[in-house]
């Protein structure tokens, strides 16, 4: 397979910087070095100057593993553009390594003919043992086919800052600014707005403000000073549509489309959440909005958060909790509970890599099928799914309306590429939101046996078929909720079999229902196109990229994305039967191709990547090519962009 992502392109006028149309950048340390910051300022800095981009940090599970092993390396990809990109890149064009290990980790998916810039200080015998080193692979002409810079950031670092009183020891662990710094110069960054985060974050200890705003300022003045490098490298602004924008993380859209979903439903909102990687920033996000009616507790465990969550619902409230996999599996049995009392709830599952403890730090969608069919009984319930970072917010919003409407639990699932990589979000008008409220029950809907109002608690809406929802402590509709099953209607506990299966043929009739009130599945229709790509979740970025440069190589192709996993929309059974070849990238087995073909009895063919990483647009290029029977076009062929204007070019 060809390198996906070959160095750009570059034009120079005079001592301008040379103009890029687009960079991937990747940071990568040991998990001490700072790379996950350093790519984080390095991104603000990008989203301010505003390139479009995309990010992928990926860290290892351990706090503090091993120093200088390749299981401790730490990395922050970030692709930046002049115009619409969709993923972070298959590829990094430019590779930060701050020692052996982390060349030795990442340089197989390094571009050919890719920049390395290499702090030099650490490799030495120790550091090139422990990375599995021979020989200096800056010296033993391994690198022959990459441009490479041989910084001394460690010793450049300490040397700047040693006048502010910083001990060597202390400024080394600054030298991450030093890499910042020196990119920053290389790509043309906006200087400001990281001096100004230095001095706000640091700003109750000064000598490690000190060293981090002297090494961020020394690796800058390299760059400017040193005849290492022939010239400096600009991407412009792109050009995205009018409005007004923000960097977001996956988790941070999520945790505000939850808040703006509770103003839209005019009610409070709680949340129930045990810390879990990787969805406990939404927790620390949240606690924040105190001023909105946001309400959050750090529960003891999984069961307690989700039982809380639902008691607020009980209570009146927006109920939330939030998790991953392991958590999911503890959930279950209140989810369970939720269904039969007929409550609104949110269920938020980023999802990583499993079964267990799995790959705590690593991204998968592996939990479809649990959410589907992972609680005891008959028990159906919606499942949305978000798209990228800044679509968390709608399906956040849509999640909720499901849920307040048709009064039943929603599982939202997100999963850790979306949680925490970044793009550019443009904010939404406040009027383009819906009126998702829904009015509590005040009066009795029910005449009792002597003839006086009562209340039944499980009378429907003839449409929604959700029964009412009155907060406890309304005169008149006191009423009993829990997990034995409940009589049509008046919600006595009833262990009739025939009111067993009628109530079950409800709720599942319930959720079924809702197919009705969500949109068609939409498709991205190529005439002609005998293969059609289906997906759900983080893989839209992949599948539109793959699909783009298959059209740009001339081959027919459509695509189709999922948010509403159940009820599916109620075309896609026409949707999937009109395609000879129906193609499913998703990162596990094969859950939704599994869903597909028993649903609607085609043959779905999964293509399944479970490496902890989301895939590659070229991953996808090539199966839909092998669909074709083309893959010697791919062979050798020329590196097609995942950019629209570039690829119709």
């Amino acid at each position: 397979m060809p390198n996906s992502s070959p160095p750009d392109t570059t034009t120079r006028v005079g001592n301008e910087p040379a103009a890029l149309e687009r960079v991937v950048i990747r940071f990568a340390g040991d998990s001490g070095d700072g790379m996950q910051l350093a790519g984080d300022r390095f991104t603000n800095a990008s989203a301010l100057l505003g390139n479009d981009l995309a990010t992928l940090p990926n860290f290892p599970a351990e706090i503090r593993a091993p120093a200088g092993t390749l299981a401790g390396v730490s990395a922050f990809q970030i692709h930046i553009a002049d115009r619409d990109i969709l993923t972070p890149g298959d590829q990094p064009t430019v590779l930060v390594a701050m020692n052996p290990a982390a060349l030795k980790s990442e340089l197989a998916d390094l571009a050919t003919g890719g920049t390395i810039v290499v702090n030099e200080d650490s490799f030495e015998a120790r550091n090139l043992e422990k990375a599995g080193y021979d020989g200096n692979p800056l010296d033993d002409g391994s690198l022959e086919g990459y441009q490479v810079f041989r910084v001394p950031m460690t010793s450049l670092t300490q040397e700047a800052v040693k006048d502010a009183g910083v001990k060597p020891r202390d400024a080394e662990r600054s030298k991450n600014f030093f890499a910042l710094g020196l990119l920053t110069w290389m790509y043309t960054r906006p200087v400001d707005p990281t001096v100004e985060w230095i001095e706000k974050r640091f700003a109750s200890n000064e000598l490690v403000r000190a060293a981090n705003l002297g090494a961020f300022k020394a690796g800058y003045a390299f760059g400017e000073t040193t005849e290492l490098f022939d010239h400096r490298y600009e991407v412009q602004p792109a050009k995205l549509p009018p409005g007004r924008y923000r960097n977001v993380t996956g988790n941070q859209a999520l945790a505000v489309g939850l808040v703006t979903a509770a103003r839209l439903a005019k009610l409070p909102l709680f949340l129930g959440s045990y810390p879990i990687t990787p969805a406990s920033d939404i927790l620390h996000i949240l606690s924040g909005y105190k001023e909105y009616g946001v309400r959050t507790l750090q529960a003891e465990d999984e069961i307690a958060a989700c039982g809380m969550a639902l008691g607020a619902a009980f209570g009146g409230a927006l109920g939330v909790t939030t998790t991953s996999g392991p958590g999911l599996d503890l959930k279950s049995e209140t989810i369970g509970l939720a269904i039969s009392v007929e409550l609104p709830l949110i269920i938020v599952d980023v999802q990583r890599g499993g079964p267990s403890t799995g790959l705590p730090t690593k991204t998968e969608q592996s939990d479809l099928l649990h959410a589907m069919y992972g609680r005891h009984g008959e028990a159906p319930l919606p499942l949305v799914a978000p798209k990228s970072p800044s679509d968390c917010f709608e399906a956040a919003i849509e999640a909720a309306r499901i849920a307040l409407k048709y009064r039943t639990p929603v599982i939202l699932l997100s999963d850790g590429y979306l949680a925490n990589g970044s793009e550019p979000w443009r904010l939404p008008a406040l009027d383009s939101l819906p009126d998702i409220s829904v009015p509590f029950t005040t009066e009795p809907n029910a005449v009792g046996p002597d003839g006086t109002p009562a209340f039944h608690p499980y009378a429907r809406d003839p449409e929604t078929l959700a029964r009412p929802w009155a907060v406890p402590g309304t005169p008149g509709l006191e009423h009993r909720v829990g997990g034995i099953e409940k009589a049509d209607l008046t919600g006595n506990v009833s262990y009739d079999t025939a009111n067993h299966e009628l109530m079950t043929q409800l709720r599942a009739a319930k959720v079924a229902g809702i197919s009705a009130d969500i949109p068609p599945a939409e498709v991205d229709l190529q005439e002609d196109a005998k293969v059609l790509l289906v997906g759900w979740g983080s893989t839209w970025g992949s599948i539109k990229a793959a699909t783009r440069r298959l059209r740009a190589r001339g081959r027919k192709v459509s695509r189709c994305h999922l948010r509403h996993l159940n009820p599916f929309p109620e075309n896609l059974g026409e949707v999937v039967r009109a395609f000879d070849h129906v193609i499913v990238p998703e990162m596990n087995s094969g859950q939704l191709a599994r869903l597909l073909r028993a649903e609607f009895l085609v043959d779905a063919q999964a293509l399944s990547k479970v490496q902890g990483l989301p895939f590659r647009a070229a991953e996808i290029e090539r199966r839909v090519l092998e669909a074709l029977g083309d893959t010697d076009a791919y062979e050798g062929a020329e590196y097609i962009p995942e950019t629209e204007e570039l690829a119709q070019s």
